[in-house]
């Protein structure tokens, strides 16, 4: 036994010894080795290290929203603004900490904001680690003022029982006039970026940098808190008078007032537009269209009621046949919609139908096939031309509004009666291409770059000298065959009238920052010249005429108490013979010397003959009549009994001001003298003056008033002598025939 002990003992060796004696120094040099390398880290690198650490040791952080710019009239009257609203945060771990905070806590919140105190206590049970959980949006400051009060230390109101719930500071958009201006504005989505119109374009402008509040635990664990405040968007002032806006909106939805679920169900046209621009500065006074939405509420399915249905691809839902002008939302078939259709048709109402659609201009075109012949000299203006009522042209026959004929033409009654056939002469000793080159020098297939989102590209959809046709460029002298959108058509026109001037069109004509200080000046800029001075002039005193003159096609535009020039224009849409038209009235005032253009587009009014450009000059003339004293122009025509009863109604109205009756009276004999001839010449020259064409020889219609072509049914047109609802413009496919006619019929 002693034996075995001994040997026992004897296991733990010397050698044994010698080995646990070098790991212990191995660790212990490895331990030495770590302390030097933590001190030449400490002493090299400390202060990342630190930093690092101190970033992971974060213990919140939130985000300080920016508040968005406003949008300002020309007026400095805000049309759009961003007011800050706060969400109820619950945070249910601190709330929890303690269980004589809870009462107190659910009591206040029921009592302030009428939230179900059940509810609040289902989540607490349901989630009692939680620290973000919202429990009411979009408060404004006096909804949470009275709890503010209750979490606030030092307040008079203040309850340190009430615990676990704070604010999240937040900026909705507001937009204090609903619908005005809404085509040009544009709105905002839920994450505060701009769609459509200002709010779009310039939404890095509007567009402030939020701000950040932080903390993190030190090295002796207390809270530090670090702040970056929000950086505020800048506010944009824009061109548009608020007032003439008015103006024009309240003129278009009578317009569709009047007409809608006329011969059709749905609105009183497939669209109804308005630009007013300052032809020496290329700003926009007023734009707008109908129908339009309400900024605050944009998502409103009201506002699709009565608007023709779009597929997916944004065109227009085919009716049952060629004479439909589409297919017309009613409340049934907003029920049925998916959600994907309703955002179709949503975008259709959103986008500006004055940079965005495109279609044939029709007759407005033509006083720009005229100043292209003066200005290129190949034309002088003492021409006169027999119009038979059609003209051939590469082997199709071509017929004029009157198909009966005008007889002798000269240039500048070809633009007053409108005649087809007197263009065509002209656009032949054009040619194809001096003509497509003063196409583009006019803008015609390029973009304005007008400050708006959502302008619509034209390129492809005129003509270039090497893929235009004889027959081509017949059609597209008149105003057919080629697609413009309506900001390009007032821009290019406004340079006929302003002595040749082509200004880049715009919306916005200052930004300022938060504090009030201008930080840029958006001035007019001169693109190019179109013509010269003498053409301008020519224009001028041509397009007079078309209001002023006996034979006018547009005397129905002209408003009380003022003379205006301009040219109508009725276009034929595709497919031919479809009698759906786009009919419209290019504008300017005053008539001796223009400062503004206005440019009037109705497309496919409700009615069952649309091709009559009155559905548009009388849109005009209710305008003018309300925005040329607003904008202190002194009349020149003197006024009916009507036109003065209509003038009182308006003052008594008051979007605007009339001019004042002082100013009449200043030379009251010069102002009477002129209106007298005026009103000889536009109201009773046309019942007594010789009748000349055959067609005033017909018998009229009582219920349309009408003439009645005895040979064949056909009504006519007892200002233009145009054939209404007629197949006017051959579709130029397979073996021309002899009955084409042409489009454009004033």
């Amino acid at each position: 036994m002693k034996r075995r002990k001994e040997k026992n003992k004897q296991k733990f060796t010397i050698g044994m010894r010698k080995k646990l004696v070098v790991l212990f120094v191995l660790v212990l040099l490895a331990f030495v080795g770590l302390g030097v390398r933590l001190i030449l880290i400490t002493k090299n690198n400390g202060e990342e290290y630190q930093k690092q650490v101190l970033s992971q040791q974060q213990y919140d952080s939130t985000t300080i929203p920016f508040r968005r710019g406003e949008i300002l009239d020309a007026n400095n009257t805000i049309l759009a603004y961003s007011e800050k609203v706060y969400n109820v945060i619950l945070d249910a771990k601190i709330l929890l900490r303690d269980s004589k905070y809870l009462d107190p806590t659910i009591k206040a919140l029921v009592r302030c904001f009428g939230l179900d105190g059940g509810d609040i206590r289902n989540y607490l049970s349901e989630h009692p680690s939680s620290q973000y959980y919202i429990l009411a949006k979009k408060l404004t400051y006096s909804e949470i003022s009275e709890f503010q009060g209750l979490i606030t230390p030092g307040s008079e109101t203040y309850d340190e029982n009430i615990q676990g719930i704070w604010f999240e500071e937040s900026y909705i958009r507001k937009y204090p006039n609903g619908s005005l201006a809404s085509d040009i504005i544009g709105f905002t989505s839920s994450d505060n970026t701009g769609m459509y119109g200002l709010e779009e374009y310039y939404n890095n402008t509007l567009s402030g940098t939020p701000g950040r509040e932080y903390g993190y635990l030190d090295d002796d664990s207390n809270l530090e808190r670090t702040t970056i405040s929000a950086t505020d968007g800048d506010s944009i002032v824009t061109t548009i008078d608020g007032n003439l806006q008015t103006i024009v909106e309240k003129h278009l939805y009578e317009f569709n007032e009047q007409y809608k679920n006329n011969a059709r169900e749905g609105n009183g046209a497939n669209n109804v537009g308005c630009i007013i621009m300052d032809i020496h500065t290329g700003e926009i006074l007023a734009m707008a269209s109908y129908p339009n939405f309400d900024l605050n509420n944009p998502r409103d399915t009201a506002a699709l009621i009565g608007m023709p249905a779009v597929d997916e691809k944004g065109n227009k839902v085919k009716g049952e046949s060629v004479y439909d002008s589409g297919v017309y939302i009613t409340e049934e078939m907003l029920q049925n919609f998916t959600d994907e259709q309703l955002y179709q048709n949503y975008n259709a109402l959103w986008k500006n139908f004055c940079i965005a659609d495109t279609y044939e201009p029709g007759s407005v075109a033509k006083p720009f096939t005229v100043a292209t012949g003066l200005e290129s000299g190949s034309i002088t203006g003492n021409e006169v031309y027999n119009c038979l009522g059609k003209l051939e042209v590469g082997g199709w026959e071509i017929k004029c509004h009157n198909t009966y004929g005008d007889g002798a033409v000269s240039v500048s009654r070809g633009i007053e009666i409108s005649c087809n056939v007197a263009m065509m002469y002209v656009a032949q000793a054009i040619g194809v291409n001096t003509f497509t080159k003063f196409q583009k020098d006019f803008g015609f297939g390029l973009k304005t770059n007008i400050d708006l989102a959502g302008e619509a590209r034209t390129e492809g959809l005129t003509y270039s000298a090497s893929n235009m046709t004889s027959t081509d460029l017949a059609t597209n002298s008149f105003g057919q065959g080629f697609n413009v959108d309506m900001i390009e058509m007032i821009t290019a026109f406004s340079s006929l009238i302003n002595g040749g001037y082509y200004y880049e069109p715009h919306v916005v004509k200052k930004v300022v920052s938060s504090s009030g200080a201008t930080i840029k000046n958006i001035e007019p800029r001169i693109l190019r010249q179109t013509i010269s001075q003498s053409t301008s002039d020519k224009i001028i005193e041509y397009c007079n005429q078309v209001v002023a003159g006996a034979e006018g096609t547009g005397k129905t535009a002209r408003p009380a108490g003022y003379m205006i020039g301009g040219k109508t224009g009725t276009a034929q849409t595709l497919p031919r013979g479809n009698h759906q038209y786009v009919v419209s009235f290019m504008g300017y005032a005053p008539a001796s010397d223009p400062d503004i253009a206005i440019y009037v587009v109705v497309d496919r009014p409700n009615v069952l003959y649309q091709d009559d450009a009155k559905f548009a000059t009388r849109i005009v003339r209710a305008i003018l009549t309300e925005a040329l004293p607003y904008l202190n122009y002194p009349m020149t025509e003197e006024l009916s009994e009507k036109e003065k009863a209509e003038l009182e109604t308006l003052r008594e109205q008051l979007v605007t001001t009339a001019v004042a009756e002082e100013e009449q009276e200043e030379n009251p004999e010069e102002v009477t003298e002129e209106a007298g001839e005026t009103e000889e010449e536009t109201t009773e020259a046309p019942e007594e003056k010789e009748r000349t064409s055959i067609w005033e020889s017909f018998d009229k219609d009582p219920t349309t008033g009408y003439y009645v072509d005895p040979s064949n049914g056909n009504l006519i047109d007892p200002d233009s002598g145009s054939v209404v609802g007629g197949d006017e413009l051959p579709d130029f496919e397979g073996v021309p025939e002899e009955a084409a006619s042409a489009s454009s019929s004033n």
